[in-house]
């Protein structure tokens, strides 16, 4: 029988995989920021980007669908946090527009998807 289809982990999810790649690029993005930002934007960013996964997972660990939707609406949350912090970080111009291209798209993605998701579990 062949399983590649089939979903056994939240490490399976493709949104937690995109999430997972957004941290990864936050916090090489988050290296180029002043130093004086280590415990105001850095630490608010890390924390934000972190809580997208770990919400996921926890919240498809947690075994029902009620759950589950709960902690995906955390995840959304902490997505638009993260949002509003990047764009905090373009006004305050900590780092090239071009560093940024690719943490907006995949966030874009990644909202995309948990709403869809978040919209699925309503049903």
């Amino acid at each position: 029988m062949d399983n590649s289809n089939n979903i056994t982990t939240y490490k399976d999810l493709i949104v937690w995989q995109k999430a997972m790649e957004l941290v990864v690029e936050v916090y090489k993005l988050t290296e180029l920021f002043p130093k004086s930002e280590i415990y105001g934007l850095v630490s608010q960013m890390r924390r934000c980007v972190v809580s997208i996964p770990s919400n996921i997972a926890e919240g498809r660990r947690r075994g029902s669908r009620k759950d589950y939707r709960h902690f995906l609406l955390i995840s959304y949350g902490s997505g638009a946090e993260l949002e509003t912090q990047i764009e905090i970080a373009k006004r305050l111009m900590f780092s090239k527009s071009d560093d940024f291209v690719k943490i907006d798209a995949l966030l874009s993605e990644i909202m995309k998807m948990l709403n869809r998701i978040i919209s699925n579990l309503n049903d």
